[in-house]
Parts: C-alpha cells; structure tokens; sequence
C-alpha cells in the first residue's frame, strides 16, 4: 500500500490572481453600491425669514429709594426653518433650540418657547403676535422624501445691540434617532 501524499507537483500548482482579482471586484462593487444607494445627509435645513423684536421691560418698585426700579432687556427671535428629509426613514423631533455665539466665544443656548406658553407671552407682549406663524413643534413626523415648515420661538435675555454683534447664531433641532440637525441663523 502506497503512503498518501498531499502535495501538488510543481507544475499543478494554481495561482491566486484571478480569485483576488474577483474578490477585490466584488468587494468595490459593493462598496460602490452602499456609497451611491446611502444618502449622504439626514436632511437639508434652510432659513426662510427671521425677525427679531426687543423688549425692554421696567419694574416699577413700591420703595421711595431713588434708582429701585429694575430693568429687564429681552430678545425674541422668530425664524421660520424649512427641513427637507433626505432618509428613506421618517424623521421625528424630539427638541427645538438654538446658540448664540457672542464676540468673546461664549455660547448662549436658548430653547424654542413651547405651545403651551406662546400664548400667554402674546398677552404679554402684544407686539409679539402679529409675527408669529405655524410653528414647528416638537413630535412633528417628517415622511421619508417630505418636509416640514414652520416658526421657531427663541429667547434671549440680552439687549438686541448683543445680537447684532454676535459671531454666530445657530437653529438646532434634535431628532429621536438621527442626532441633532443644525443650521446657522444668517446675519441680516
């Protein structure tokens, strides 16, 4: 009985050329696929109209004492964001805010005034309201290939002087599964 051997004469052996040179083909292909079939973007974020409205408030003292009132400087900033979804999943927000970055680098975060209390600082400030619009509220669903518009509330507790010097000024919008969405409030 003769011994098995299993060794491959010299002249039998294969090269791997032409299954690396398939591998390597497959593995671009794929790669190409997922590059071109994947968005690239969550979502485009475009700013359609701002306004801002100061508010200089004065609280008058009951004290006989010279200089006992107190004064209060606000902003109110309106800006109207349009969001594009570009996923082939629909999008949900979770929380609207937005940043203000002063000349110095200190960074001012404010969240957007809620449904529950735009009404009452309409009372309040009645110059308010004629600017206000639909609003883009949290738990707003936007459907794969859609979009949604509406108005963000901000406020800011500065004079409307620290705006206009600003560095920076960002809209973010926080999304469930996505992470945040931002867009930079233009200079005007």
């Amino acid at each position: 009985m003769s011994e098995l051997s299993f060794s491959q004469p010299q002249s039998e052996r294969r090269s791997f050329l032409a299954p690396a040179i398939v591998v390597v083909l497959i593995a671009a292909i794929g790669f190409a696929l997922i590059w071109f079939l994947t968005p690239h973007r969550i979502a485009d974020l475009t700013i359609t109209h701002t306004a801002v409205v100061p508010e200089h408030t004065v609280f008058a003292s009951s004290s006989k004492v010279v200089g006992s009132e107190t004064a209060q400087d606000d902003l109110y900033v309106f800006v109207t964001v349009r969001i594009e979804n570009k996923l082939k999943l629909p999008i949900t927000i979770n929380d609207i805010g937005g940043t203000l970055t002063a000349p110095d680098d200190t960074v001012t975060p404010a969240s957007a005034i809620g449904k529950n209390d735009r009404d009452s600082l309409y009372l309040s400030f009645p110059a308010l309201k004629p600017l206000a619009s639909a609003p883009l509220n949290p738990e707003t669903v936007i459907q794969p290939g859609g979009q949604a518009e509406g108005m963000v509330l901000l406020h800011f507790p500065f004079p409307e002087a620290d705006w206009k010097n600003r560095k920076a000024a960002a809209i973010v919008i926080d999304t469930y599964h996505q992470g945040p969405l931002t867009v930079e409030i233009p200079k005007s």
